[in-house]
C-alpha cells in the first residue's frame, strides 16, 4: 500500500514539472516576441525621427536660401545718348510783292465802244455832254449827269456817247432800260446801282434839293 501510495505520489511529481516547463517557454517566446516588437519598434522610431530631421533640415535650408536677399546685379551702363540730329532748315519761301490796288476807275480799260446807241424809254436826242454841261438849265431835270455823286467825267462821257447827257434822262429810266444801259458801261457796270444814280437824279430832277442832301450829303 506504501507502495502505491509512492507510485502515485511520483507520478503526480513528474506531472507537475512538465506543465510548469511549457508555461514557462510560451510565457519566454512572449516576452521575446514583445521584446522583438519593442526592438523593432524603437529602431522604427528611430528611422523616422532621422527621416523627419533630415527634412526639417532640408526644408530650414531652404527656407534660408529664399529668406536670403539675392545678390545685387550690376547695373548695367548707360547707354550713350544719341547725337542730336541737326534739321536742316526749310528755305523761307519767296516774299510776293505786294502790289497796292489802284483804282478800278483809273486803271480799267474802258470796253469797245458800241457803233449805236441803245434805246432808252425818255428821249435821247439831247446835245452831248459837253454841250450840255456848258447849257444853262432850263430846270432841274435839265442839269448834267455830272451832278451825280459817284459819276465822274469818263462815266459822263461815256454816257453822253450813249446819249445820257441829264438828270431827268436818268430819272425817267426803268428797271429794264437801267439794265441795258448797264451792260453797256463795260468796267463802269454795276455803279448805277451802287451808287443809286436813279434815286439821286429823281430827287434833282423834282428840284428837292433838300432832301437830296440829306439822303447823299451836300451837293
Amino acid at each position: 500500500m506504501n507502495d502505491t501510495a509512492t507510485a502515485g505520489g511520483a507520478s503526480g511529481a513528474s506531472l507537475i514539472p512538465d506543465t510548469t516547463g511549457a508555461f514557462t517557454i510560451a510565457h519566454l517566446a512572449v516576452i521575446a516576441l514583445f521584446a522583438i516588437a519593442v526592438i523593432v519598434a524603437i529602431v522604427w522610431g528611430a528611422r523616422l525621427k532621422r527621416q523627419r530631421k533630415a527634412a526639417e533640415r532640408e526644408i530650414a535650408s531652404h527656407n534660408a536660401e529664399v529668406a536670403a536677399p539675392p545678390e545685387p546685379t550690376p547695373a548695367p551702363a548707360p547707354a550713350p545718348a544719341p547725337a542730336p540730329r541737326v534739321v536742316p532748315a526749310a528755305p523761307a519761301a519767296p516774299v510776293q510783292p505786294v502790289t497796292p490796288p489802284a483804282p478800278a476807275e483809273a486803271i480799267a480799260a474802258p470796253d469797245p465802244i458800241a457803233n449805236e446807241p441803245i434805246a432808252a424809254a425818255a428821249p435821247l436826242d439831247a446835245a452831248p455832254a459837253m454841250e450840255a454841261a456848258s447849257a444853262p438849265a432850263d430846270s432841274p431835270a435839265d442839269a448834267p449827269v455830272g451832278t451825280l455823286k459817284g459819276l465822274g467825267p469818263k462815266l459822263a462821257a461815256r454816257l453822253g456817247e450813249l446819249g445820257i447827257t441829264t438828270v431827268g434822262q436818268i430819272a425817267a429810266l426803268t428797271d429794264d432800260e437801267a439794265a441795258r444801259l448797264d451792260a453797256q458801261l463795260g468796267p463802269f457796270s454795276g455803279r448805277i446801282a451802287r451808287d443809286r444814280w436813279i434815286e439821286q437824279a429823281r430827287f434833282l430832277a423834282a428840284g428837292d434839293r433838300a432832301g437830296f442832301e440829306a439822303v447823299f450829303g451836300r451837293l
